[in-house]
């Protein structure tokens, strides 16, 4: 018998193993096993068992599975042929995406082993001690028996612990073994109590009457002293009678247990508009049909979308089907969890990378079980164990942030696609502003087209108006960060009592620092960008891309000069600046620094949505899918910074970003108000998201896309050439580019542009080298990109990293 294994290594390919005879009753696909690989000991994913040995292979050059980790397979068939997919589309390891669609705490790593031999404790024992690195290692394991690396890497403070070892091995010394570790995150265990059968029948004391009274059920020794109120020695006393039985038992670590439990919505009292009711029908059609479907939902801001996705998903659990939720951003899933409890109850889950990993396990055993029906998180839930799925539902689908920026490179929108199609499922992406790509398939009838097209209540939306600080700065003879305009229409709001929104995509005090006299940007040690003036906590200067950090200097590097100017503006700037124009106000930020801590998202949104919070100022993080009733003003600072980004959908962004926070006015009784200040007001971006025109801005981006051969009339694969050295990274560039130029000769519509510096040339310690693929077709590109990898050198593949349909060319 024999096993094809995915292993989380940089090769597109499966490798395969013999199974031995003690697992051939044990063994599918799907397994977690143990195997050798090039020397070492890796956790691999079993894909595949096969009775007859694949062609072009000798069995007695194979190597044998060691062990299965698992009693169980871990993967579901369905996730092994989504996660294949996902490795072919987007050309990424598929053992990699494999170990991506598992939680990091069920993983079970690989662990070296180091130990003395007898002839090192012979040594220890002969000579006087000495001061050395590879004596203090020596000494240790001697002390220690055998101990891990990592543990010595904790208990021992000399450098490269790892070669060090390796030269006492190599002297007979040491010896250095590989062996399967603990899980990282092992069930998390209970006391529980519980009556025994003849404890009714007992004469009992006055403490210990209320303890059974408490104990209708077996509950947690904690809850039960609280219950009771008594204490600990109470219940040891029942138990050496016999009264009572205290034992362990496995718990559930409940991420949503801080929310007050409630009665399942009475959907009766939350009646639907006709609009509503009628994309509602559409979806519930396929739904009940069990029939593959994608939807593009776009509807205005504030018409209504999330109501009907709960409606949506409630029809598909209704059906004994299953439902999941993706949004962008890991903040918004307890926010939007509240809504799915009230619908319902203990049987969502919420699977997010800020869980903590015993969290993030339980949520994904419960799905793996059955005992949750219905998911929500941020991308990675894609990969949900869920059984049975009858709707995903992809929230602001346009959002860059469902694009995973680190190997693998998949977009979680497109994989809910796959997997909607796969599973005979139906997918809803929704949108108040759409990407482009999303809308053309909509209109060429690739999707279903849904549309809401006006607010709950016939409300109108906000009106905008752009301020031009070209005017501002001629008016005043400098440059103003806040307009008159925006201060004045600021305090007139909350002199009203109504609250305001203040948007500056941008977090941190100043972009820079920079020196008057010579002109120096002072720049990351790693990384080609300026770095940050963070004031908040300690001033300091901070990478926004490796978090490099450094103090505050007080001259410049260069010329000594103690001449230097804070350049650009931040939140953390806009508040304090906030602060002063308006000191009884009660003002808050939220961004990413002010966000760092768990929990603080929620108190933040919660505080501003209970009205004990009259002026927010924040990034992005501010504009997207909230409901706030008593916002009637939003203002948006520095905008332009967005359209001057060297990405062709620059001003796409820009329009998405303006009209989401445009959104969040006047979505109460009070019609809202929005203020954009910019040095570029007529920009096209600008002029559509004050009209909140979105048709509009299509049709005049869609023809710049046709005429310059972007998607969504072409196909993107992003290379980025990585290496330390600039000389090398050059190289591998020159030669993967001059493979791709032959492999691109098969289809003369296919471009290869570059090898160019990236737009950040230097990231994390490491130069970057761009060549971009420009194919017709998915097809046609991935046929150059593979013909050029095969001639690639081992080298070279470990430096190249691929991104196919990029969403962000920096």
């Amino acid at each position: 018998m024999f096993a094809e294994v995915a292993i989380p290594v940089y090769v597109n390919q499966t490798f395969t193993y013999l199974v031995p005879l003690e697992l051939q009753q044990k063994v599918q696909s799907g397994h977690r096993c143990l195997v050798s690989f090039s020397n070492r000991l890796l956790v691999g994913y079993i894909v595949n068992i096969s009775p007859s040995l694949p062609e072009g292979l000798d069995e007695k050059d194979l190597k044998c599975l060691i062990c299965l980790i698992d009693e169980q397979p871990l993967i579901t068939t369905e996730i092994l042929e989504l996660t294949r997919w996902m490795a072919d589309y987007y050309h990424a390891p598929w053992g990699e995406v494999l170990k991506a669609a598992l939680p990091v705490g069920i993983n079970t790593p690989v662990e070296v082993m180091l130990s003395a031999t007898e002839a090192g404790q012979e040594l220890l024992r002969s000579e006087k001690a000495k001061s050395s690195k590879k004596w203090q290692l020596l000494s240790k394991l001697n002390e220690s028996g055998q101990i891990s690396l990592r543990q010595l890497q904790k208990e021992l403070s000399i450098s490269h612990i790892m070669s060090t070892a390796r030269v006492l091995e190599r002297e007979g010394l040491v010896t250095i073994q590989q062996q399967l570790g603990q899980p990282v995150v092992n069930p998390k265990r209970q006391l529980m109590v519980r009556p025994t059968e003849g404890l009714s029948a007992q004469k009992l004391t006055e403490q210990q009457r209320r303890v059974v009274e408490a104990l209708k059920s077996p509950l947690p020794h904690s809850t039960l002293l609280k219950q009771a109120g008594v204490s600990a020695s109470v219940i040891r006393t029942m138990q050496k009678k016999g009264y009572l039985e205290v034992y362990e038992c496995d718990t559930y670590r409940d991420p949503l247990a801080h929310l007050p439990s409630s009665p399942i919505l009475d959907l009766s009292l939350c009646p639907l508009t006709a609009e509503q009711s009628s994309v509602l029908s559409a979806i519930c059609s396929h739904l009940e049909k069990g029939e593959y479907a994608t939807f593009l939902l776009y509807g205005v801001t504030g018409a209504g979308k999330t109501e009907v996705y709960l409606r949506a998903m409630r029809r598909a659990v209704e059906l004994g089907r299953t439902a999941m939720m993706l949004v962008p951003e890991i903040a918004l899933a307890p926010m939007f969890s509240r809504r799915l409890r009230e619908h319902f109850g203990q049987t969502v889950a919420i699977l997010h990378s800020s869980l903590s990993e015993g969290e993030r396990l339980d949520e994904w055993q419960r799905l793996r079980n059955g005992q949750a029906k219905v998911v929500i998180g941020a991308r990675s839930a894609i990969f949900a164990p869920i059984k049975d799925l009858g709707l995903i539902v992809v929230d602001e689908e346009h959002d860059p942030s469902y694009k995973q920026q680190e190997t693998p490179r998949y977009n979680a929108r497109d994989s809910a696609v796959i997997r909607a199609l796969k599973s005979k499922a139906v997918a809803i992406l929704g949108s108040a502003t759409p990407s482009l790509e999303s809308y053309y398939n909509a209109q060429s009838g690739k999707y279903g087209y849904l549309h809401l097209p006006t607010r709950i209540g016939g409300r109108p939306l906000a009106e905008v108006e752009i301020i031009d600080m070209r005017a501002v700065f001629k008016r005043h003879g400098k440059v103003q960060v806040i307009s008159q305009e925006l201060q004045t229409a600021v305090g007139e709001t909350l002199a009203r009592g109504e609250q305001a929104i203040i948007l500056l995509n941008r977090r941190g005090y100043s972009s820079f620092l920079l020196c008057r006299s010579c002109g120096l940007a002072i720049k990351c040690r790693d990384c080609e960008v300026t770095l940050t003036y963070h004031r908040e906590t300690a001033p300091r200067l901070v990478c926004h891309y490796c978090n490099f950090q450094r103090p505050v200097p007080t001259s410049c590097p260069q010329c000594s000069s103690r001449y230097l100017h804070y350049v650009g503006e931040g939140t953390e700037q806009l508040e304090a600046i906030f602060k002063d124009l308006f000191p009884t106000a009660r003002i808050a930020r939220l961004d990413r620094d002010s966000a760092r801590r768990r929990g603080a998202y929620e108190q933040l949104i919660s505080a501003f949505a209970a009205g004990e919070i009259d002026l927010m100022i924040g990034t992005q993080m501010v504009a997207k899918g909230h409901d706030f009733h008593n916002v009637t003003l939003v203002g948006v600072v520095s905008v332009d910074a967005g359209l001057g980004i060297p990405d062709f959908r620059a001003a796409e962004r820009t329009f998405q970003l303006l009209t989401q926070v445009a959104g969040r006015a006047g979505r109460g009784n009070i019609p809202g108000k929005v203020l954009i200040q910019s040095y570029h007001p007529e920009h096209y971006a600008l002029k559509y998201a004050a009209e909140q025109d979105y048709k509009s801005f299509y049709e005049h981006e869609i023809k710049f896309r046709r005429a310059m051969y972007y998607p969504p009339f072409s196909v993107l694969v992003n290379l980025i050439v990585r290496h330390k050295q600039l000389t090398e990274a050059q190289t591998i560039a020159a030669e993967l580019y001059k493979q791709l130029r032959t492999a691109a000769q098969i289809e003369p519509t296919t471009r290869i542009l570059g090898p160019a510096p990236a737009p950040i040339a230097r990231l994390k310690g490491n130069y970057r080298i761009q060549i971009m693929i420009k194919a017709r077709s998915r097809v046609r590109a991935k046929e150059v990109l593979e013909l050029a990898i095969a001639n690639s050198t081992t080298k070279a593949l470990e430096a190249i990293t691929i991104d196919v349909d990029p969403v962000d060319l920096i």
